[in-house]
């Protein structure tokens, strides 16, 4: 059990993380464009965790033939997220662009989870879950509405 309130508090803290960045992003977007903001963004994190990659582990990429080629594709699916956060950030506002991200992601991962696509374990969609998706979409019209 202990486990699992860590992981919810890792959880929680990435999330408002989440928003934090979005805010940060759109206030680089606003000022001084898209890409440069993902630029920014990417090629600071890229330093920092470089970095530290280095300083903790010497830098082991030794396993790196092992992973599946689609996976390979994680940075530049990253762009794409966060491109996306710093570019509707300001045209919309905070909470309707972190609600629809996150509906999205909860949309796409039932899906992912209910087909076992990209290396997914099967987790089937289940009445309570289309529910809690139905719930959200309501939700998400009270919000942008």
């Amino acid at each position: 059990m202990s486990n699992t309130i860590f992981f919810i508090f890792v959880a929680v803290i990435g999330g408002a993380f989440v928003t934090i960045q979005a805010q940060f992003m759109g206030v680089l977007d606003k000022n001084i464009g898209t890409i440069e903001s993902v630029f920014i963004t990417y090629g600071g994190g890229g330093l920092c965790v470089g970095l530290i990659m280095l300083l903790l582990r010497g830098g082991n990429l030794s396993a790196f033939n092992t992973v599946p080629l689609y996976a390979l594709s994680s940075g530049i699916v990253g762009l794409v997220i966060v491109g996306s956060i710093g570019f509707v950030t300001p045209r919309l506002g905070l909470v309707p662009a972190s609600t629809l991200l996150v509906a999205a992601q909860f949309i796409s991962a039932a899906l992912i989870d209910h087909f076992g696509l990209l290396g997914a374990d099967i987790r089937l969609l289940t009445p309570s879950r289309i529910c809690g998706i139905g719930v959200m979409m309501f939700g998400i019209w009270l919000v942008i509405k």
